[in-house]
């Protein structure tokens, strides 16, 4: 397995770690058996953040002073994040983290899902804040998770942050691979998110070695125990890139390249309450990730809602993807509409 260095920070880790945003949606005993046995298993690198309910308090269990588990924190790298706006509430913010992990420090703290690349100076005080917190020792490295391309290029040139969290997987485009290169001669560590692209991706060993062509380390968002033992086993055999491999890149890329919910949900709530990230992308999750739980009497009533939009304009402005989401929802609907009657095959 690959090590990977997170640019001027110095962490040294496998090229395979652990996303914890999808925990939060599971049980407290199942969050830590599977946390513990990632880190048994090789991964030594932990995202999470405020905004993933318990995430936190699960990683702190699992991990922390007085948790179940007798696990060493320096040999555990531990990212969280805030959407704080200002240092208020970023301080605040960092408090709860601190409490929820149960630890003394952070080893990379990150705006989360940013407007903006924050500077010194630019009078809203977050960079100060993240200084002083770092000056205080409870925060060991500062970084940023961006969504749009523009934003993530400004950071990467600024010289202010050691991290920088991305979108990437095999559906990038010339401009995101500029960017991870951008990164890496900016020495800023570029932490992978959005791997699966949503779970629109479905081959682990595509995805594996695409990534391993890269200085990246990818966030798996893991859930399952099955999950977690599928990425588990690059460990004892990381896949190489292939012409097998390839050609299910080549292929997903050909159906999937362009506007394509990625499933974040940071367009939510919808004012007339559409389940956008599932609805929005409903027509490639039905023949990705065939099921008839796609078909059942809920997700007909769920989809159903889509003719209630008023085009309020609200996810529009929320979409770090800037994606036209209205039209996205008629165009699922009118091709669920169409496999419903038998019209179209799935």
């Amino acid at each position: 397995m690959k090590t990977i260095t997170l640019g001027s920070t110095g962490i040294t880790t496998p090229q395979n770690a652990f996303g914890a945003l999808p925990v939060q949606r599971v049980n407290m005993e199942t969050a830590v058996d599977i946390l513990h046995r990632a880190y048994d298993g090789g991964m030594t690198f932990f995202d999470t953040a405020r905004a993933y309910s318990d995430s936190e308090e699960k990683m702190g269990q699992a991990f922390g002073r007085g948790g179940n588990g007798s696990y060493q924190r320096e040999k555990i790298f531990i990212a969280t994040k805030t959407t704080a706006e200002t240092p208020e509430k970023l301080k605040e913010d960092l408090e709860t983290s601190l409490k929820n992990l149960k630890t003394d420090y952070i080893d990379i703290y990150q705006l989360h899902c940013v407007k903006q690349c924050y500077r010194p100076g630019d009078g809203t005080g977050l960079y100060e804040a993240l200084l002083e917190a770092k000056a205080q020792g409870k925060i060991r490295h500062i970084g940023i998770t961006a969504h749009k391309i523009g934003i993530a290029e400004e950071i990467a040139e600024s010289g202010l942050y050691e991290t920088l969290q991305f979108p990437f997987s095999y559906l990038a485009t010339d401009r995101d691979l500029a960017l991870v290169e951008k990164c890496q001669k900016n020495n800023v560590g570029f932490i992978a998110m959005k791997g699966l692209s949503g779970g629109l991706l479905t081959n682990a060993r595509a995805c594996m070695a695409f990534m391993s062509q890269y200085q990246v380390l990818p966030i798996w968002g893991i859930q399952k125990m099955s999950e977690l033992e599928q990425w588990l086993a690059f460990f004892h055999e990381s896949p190489a890139m292939t012409p097998e491999l390839e050609a299910v890149i080549n292929k997903d890329r050909s159906e999937l390249l362009g506007e394509f919910c990625r499933g974040c949900g940071y367009c939510s709530p919808c004012s007339v309450g559409i389940t956008i990230n599932q609805c929005a992308r409903m027509s490639q999750m039905i023949r990705r990730a065939p099921s008839q739980s796609w078909l059942t009497p809920h997700w007909q009533e769920e989809m159903l809602k889509i003719e209630k939009c008023v085009d309020c304009g609200a996810c529009l402005k929320r979409c770090p993807y800037e994606l036209n989401i209205p039209s996205l929802l008629r165009k699922n609907l009118a091709d669920y509409k169409e496999i419903l009657a038998g019209k179209v095959s799935v």
